[in-house]
């Protein structure tokens, strides 16, 4: 895990990739309590026997399960000593590049693309997040996430 002291050291790294996230490992459960939660119960992520038969092989993680780890992924990443709260703006794009299969182990690179100052001391910060499937080529998902952060 990295720590920033500030909000302006972060902000100075605009262009760059500044941290990796720690590896998560996708699971069953997880998807389950996922499509409880959002009421999609599509076959393809819920009914293991079904998609063993179907195209990836077995049940895959819904594209927005993906995407909701957005936070833990920031949140193992680094730490901003003199900033007390953040808040998620929403997101630019958002791209599902592969199928996450129970039992990938994801983790995200982000990239500060942007960092402009806004009310109260504020910060909002473009991020770019790739997230990796551990032993994959290419990112399962990659989006450009949107985050205010103040002192």
């Amino acid at each position: 895990m990295r720590t920033f002291q500030t909000l302006a050291e972060l902000a100075a790294l605009a262009g760059q990739e500044v941290a990796v996230s720690d590896w998560t490992t996708i699971t069953q459960a997880q998807i389950n309590q996922f499509a409880e939660a959002t009421g999609d119960h599509q076959w393809i992520h819920v009914d293991v026997e079904r998609a063993k038969a179907g195209p990836f092989g077995g049940p895959i993680a819904h594209g927005f399960l993906t995407l909701s780890l957005i936070p833990k992924f920031f949140e193992s990443s680094f730490d901003i000593a003199e900033s007390k709260m953040g808040v998620n703006y929403g997101l630019n794009k958002v791209r599902f590049m592969a199928p996450v299969p129970v039992g990938s182990r994801l983790r995200a690179r982000m990239k500060l693309l942007q960092c402009d100052p806004i009310d109260n001391n504020g910060v909002q910060m473009i991020w770019e997040v790739a997230m990796q499937r551990e032993g994959a080529d290419k990112p399962v998902c990659v989006a450009e996430s949107i985050v205010r952060r103040y002192p």
